[in-house]
């Protein structure tokens, strides 16, 4: 049974960081990617980064990219978004989900349609 839970949320001021953890069962990364994805009221979910299991294999919006590191340990089967110089923009739920297609930089901005399995989500808030 493919499980998905994130942990790590919580509240910040902005400039500050905060490290996310998706801890994931039933699958590989070889198998599935595991993509992060955000929410604010009223709005649709938003694919931010994506990771696979080859090597150098991670993809980012334009809007998160060299604020937010995403990484993984296999080992641990568990991923990670490092989240630094936060704005309060990124303020949201913040999900990990299983997607489809193994190569996050071919694939591009994650989809959420394209990705079946999700976590509960944990709240970020940033706020001065």
């Amino acid at each position: 049974q493919v499980q998905l839970v994130e942990s790590g949320g919580g509240s910040v001021q902005p400039g500050g960081s905060l490290r996310l953890a998706c801890a994931f069962s039933g699958f590989t990364l070889e198998s599935l990617p595991i993509g992060w994805f955000r929410q604010t009221p009223g709005e649709e979910r938003e694919g931010i980064s994506c990771i696979s299991s080859k090597p150098g294999d991670v993809y980012y919006v334009d809007d998160v990219k060299g604020r937010f590191t995403t990484s993984k340990d296999s080992a641990k089967k568990t991923v990670y978004l490092q989240m630094n110089n936060l704005k309060t923009e990124d303020t949201g739920v913040y999900y990990c989900a299983t997607g489809s297609i193994l190569d996050c930089r071919l694939a591009g901005p994650p989809r959420s349609y394209e990705y079946a399995n999700w976590g509960q989500g944990t709240p970020v808030t940033v706020s001065s």
